[in-house]
């Protein structure tokens, strides 16, 4: 479709009315690199979901290829089954190149499990019927609020079963909700060659930011290729860029937050992940390098931290990470952060696998050795370099190591 530009004679705000949505605020779209519109006509394919006869299954995909592209799978939130809630990121991802699948799902009269399997099997499906446009062997699954938490369990099917994504793979988890169907130790076990952005907004009230900080943190996958970034909300020349739990929602709003905050890292990850980018690294999974954090015209920051401070209690979100409807609610305040023992050299946990006694090698002082099962209960604590363990059941640990400066490495372990 036609983009057409209104000049607004205030010259304050520009208004952008793109694929029927209005973009708005100070700050204009990025006219290059990472995040700008790309250049493809946006073509769709609508077909029927069986699991939801009343929303069609949709393809959106870059018009005129003649081959099959990289593709995204999107789970939506709750209740945001109508394709116009998320039209700017549909659009943007097929003008750059790529093919993105919307499924919709029921929000009343089925379980949460037919919520997923209907995700699962309208994915699954689009791939098969559609092999001339979906690329599965270069994947990502995207998803926001319920979608982001099914996002795990659904991407981590398609990896482990049907082989997707053998040639780049990523997941992009956002505002997530409870995650459900996925099992801590299929977390514990998850593909390691998976990359995973988590986001999370300031301003929403509805999920608590630790549950998204319990998966990220327990999952297998190496903290060089994942990295959880918060969004900030702003003023900027009397107009506020909210970041709510609805963002991106381009029915209600449309501005420099979905583009700088979202669609730029999307863009560096999919570079990143299907072409080996390292300039797509640095901007998607930067490790809080400047190109990844930074943020236009005054705007604040973006905070990255693999160890996120959480500003509210429990009690401020609509859904706590400890409420009885969150299958991994004894999570919650376990394991909470991650530094990779690269960065300690004379470390070691010794012997490994260990049937009476495990050993700390290592020069620094420690505060503290905590022992977590696999249901991430904590069973064993000490403040030695060494703990007994041969009263515990055999099976697989975790080991976390707290020094004096805070910082905490964590390392599995075997016990037979």
């Amino acid at each position: 479709m036609k983009i057409t530009l209104y000049i607004i004679l205030s010259a304050i705000f520009t208004s952008i009315i793109s694929f029927g949505q209005i973009y708005s605020g100070p700050i204009p779209k990025p006219t290059s690199g990472y995040g700008s519109d790309g250049s493809y006509t946006v073509a769709t394919q609508s077909f029927s979901n069986p699991n939801y006869p009343a929303e069609d299954i949709r393809i959106y995909y870059p018009l005129g290829i003649s081959s099959s592209v990289p593709t995204i799978f999107y789970s939506h939130g709750f209740g945001g089954y109508q394709p116009v809630n998320i039209m700017g990121l549909l659009n943007f991802v097929a003008k750059k190149g790529y093919a993105i699948v919307f499924v919709p799902y029921q929000t009343s009269s089925v379980t949460n499990t037919q919520r997923y399997n209907n995700l699962l099997s309208g994915f699954i499906k689009s791939a098969r019927d559609f092999p001339s446009i979906i690329d599965t062997t270069k994947v990502g699954f995207m998803g926001h609020s319920f979608g982001g938490g099914a996002t795990f369990a659904n991407a981590n099917h398609c990896f482990t079963n049907l082989n997707w994504g053998l040639s780049g793979r990523f997941m992009f988890a956002s505002a997530q909700w409870y995650s459900l169907n996925i099992s801590q130790t299929e977390l514990l076990n998850f593909p390691s060659d998976v990359k995973l952005l988590t986001m999370v907004y300031e301003n929403d009230s509805t999920n608590d930011h630790r549950m998204a900080n319990d998966i990220f943190n327990t999952i297998n996958i190496p903290s060089s290729e994942k990295d959880f970034l918060l969004v900030k909300s702003d003023t900027i020349s009397s107009y506020t860029y909210d970041a709510i739990h609805g963002l991106p929602n381009t029915a209600s709003s449309f501005d420099a937050l979905d583009y700088y905050a979202i669609y730029r890292h999307l863009d560096a990850l999919c570079d990143y992940t299907f072409n080996g980018s390292l300039a797509g690294k640095d901007v998607a999974l930067g490790n809080g390098s400047p190109n990844q954090i930074s943020m236009p015209g005054g705007m604040k920051n973006l905070v990255q931290s693999d160890t996120p401070n959480f500003s509210h209690p429990q009690n401020f979100y609509t859904y706590p990470c400890s409420s009885i409807q969150n299958p991994r609610q004894s999570y919650c305040n376990n394991v909470t952060s991650i530094i990779e023992t690269s960065n300690y050299s004379s470390f070691s946990i010794f012997p490994n696998p260990a049937n009476s006694i495990l050993n700390i090698n290592t020069e620094l002082e420690i505060s503290k050795m905590e022992l977590f099962n696999i249901q991430g209960l904590l069973v064993k604590t000490a403040n030695t370099k060494s703990i007994q363990i041969i009263d515990l059941p055999n099976g697989l640990y975790l080991v976390k190591v707290t020094f004096i400066d805070n910082s905490v490495v964590i390392n599995k372990v075997i016990k037979e």
